[in-house]
C-alpha cells in the first residue's frame, strides 16, 4: 500500500537538483544505499567482526566545513547532514555560486563537459560497436554555431545475423565514465554547463542509450524491469568527491524512475504524462543497491579510496603506532600504493 501513496520523488521528478528530504520522505534505506561505501563498509566489518558496521562516502572537500561537525574533509556523509534543514546543502555544479565553482575548478580541476561533448564521443562508442554512425542520433550546428543533435526515430536498429551485436548484448556491454563528477557520460538528465533539464528522448548518456533499448524491445514490466538491472549492473563510474559521487549516484537513480513512468504510462492530449504506474519500492531499492555497488569512491590516478594511503599504520618495536610511508606516492608512482583498494562487484 506504501507505493499506492503519493510521492514528490515522483511528482517531481524532473527536478534537476534532486531533493534529498524526497528521497529519504519515501523510504530511508534508498538514500542509505545511496550514500554507503562498500570497500570501507567491508574493511569495517573485517576489523570489528561485526557484519552489521556500514562506512559512508565522504565529503573528500572542504567547501563544507564551515557548515561545522559532520561536513569536515573527512567526515562520512551521513543523512542527518543533508536531509531536514539541511535538505539543500549538496547541489548540481551549475546552481552553485559562481565563486564556489572557480575554486573548484581551481583546487580540483572539477570542469564539467557540455551534453554535446559527451554525446559526441558517446557516438564514437557507439559507431564502432554498430559498425555505422547515427545510431542514436545525428549531431549538427545550428544557424547560431550552437551544438545539438536530433534523436534517431522509432527503434533502434541493430546488426541483422550478428549473434553477438543484438540489443542483449548491447545492454550487458560493460561501460564505464572515469573521474564522473555528476556522471554526463553515464546519463545526461541535464546539461551539466547549463542546468538544462533533458527529457528522455533526447539524453545522450551510456545507461540512457541502454534504457532506451530496454524499452524498445520490452513490453511488459517484468522483462523490463529484469533488463533495466543488467544495464545498471554493467554501468560504471568512479569520483574523487563525495558531493559530486552522490550526485551522480541520484541521478542514476532519478534515470530509472523516469524511464519506467515514460514506458509505463500514458499521455494525455498535449504529451503530458499520466502517472498513474510507478516502480515499486522494492525495485527502487534494488538499484539503488546496484548503483552503491558500481558508482564508487576512488582516486582514479592512484586507483585507491581517496587519501587512504596517508592512513596506514604499524607498530613499531616499542609497541607504539607509527605511519608508513608509501612509496608510490612519495615517487608518483602509478602503481604499488599502499592505500585501501576499492571493492567493485561482478554481478555474473
Amino acid at each position: 500500500m506504501a507505493d499506492k501513496k503519493t510521492y514528490r520523488i515522483f511528482e517531481d521528478i524532473s527536478d534537476v537538483d534532486i531533493s534529498e528530504n524526497d528521497i529519504w520522505e519515501y523510504a530511508p534505506d534508498v538514500l542509505n544505499q545511496l550514500l554507503i561505501d562498500h570497500t570501507m563498509s567491508a574493511k569495517a566489518r573485517c576489523e570489528a567482526n561485526d557484519m552489521h558496521l556500514r562506512v559512508n562516502i565522504f565529503w573528500a572537500t572542504s567547501d563544507y566545513e564551515e557548515r561545522g561537525e559532520g561536513y569536515h574533509y573527512a567526515d562520512q556523509i551521513k543523512p542527518e547532514s543533508i536531509v531536514g534543514q539541511n535538505g539543500r546543502v549538496i547541489m548540481p555544479r551549475v546552481l552553485k555560486d559562481k565563486l564556489l565553482q572557480d575554486a573548484r575548478v581551481k583546487d580540483k580541476a572539477e570542469v564539467f563537459t557540455p551534453s554535446w561533448v559527451c554525446n559526441a564521443q558517446n557516438n564514437l562508442v557507439d559507431n564502432a560497436w554498430f559498425g555505422r554512425e547515427g545510431v542514436f542520433n545525428t549531431e549538427f550546428i545550428d544557424a547560431n554555431g550552437m551544438h545539438s543533435w536530433t534523436p534517431t526515430e522509432g527503434k533502434i536498429v541493430f546488426p541483422e545475423g550478428d549473434k553477438q551485436k543484438t540489443w542483449k548484448k548491447y545492454v550487458v556491454e560493460n561501460r564505464m565514465e572515469i573521474t564522473c563528477g555528476e556522471g554526463p557520460y553515464m546519463v545526461s538528465r541535464y546539461d551539466t554547463t547549463t542546468g538544462v533539464y533533458i527529457p528522455t528522448h533526447r539524453r545522450v548518456g551510456l545507461l540512457d542509450r541502454k534504457l532506451r533499448v530496454v524499452s524498445d524491445n520490452c513490453d511488459t514490466t517484468k522483462e523490463w524491469l529484469d533488463m533495466a538491472r543488467k544495464a545498471y549492473q554493467h554501468t560504471y563510474g568512479f569520483e574523487w568527491q563525495g558531493d559530486n559521487l552522490l550526485l551522480a549516484r541520484e541521478a542514476l537513480l532519478y534515470t530509472f524512475i523516469e524511464y519506467y513512468i515514460e514506458k509505463f504510462n500514458e499521455k494525455d492530449a498535449d504529451g503530458k504524462i499520466i502517472v498513474k504506474n510507478v516502480p515499486s519500492r522494492t525495485s527502487i531499492e534494488g538499484i539503488a543497491r546496484i548503483i552503491s555497488w558500481n558508482v564508487w569512491q576512488m582516486d582514479g590516478i592512484k586507483m585507491v579510496v581517496p587519501d587512504s594511503c596517508d592512513k596506514v599504520t604499524r607498530m613499531d618495536l616499542f609497541g607504539e603506532e607509527e605511519k608508513v610511508v608509501c612509496q608510490a606516492c612519495k615517487n608518483g608512482d602509478t602503481f604499488g600504493h599502499i592505500g585501501e583498494l576499492c571493492l567493485i562487484r561482478d554481478w555474473n
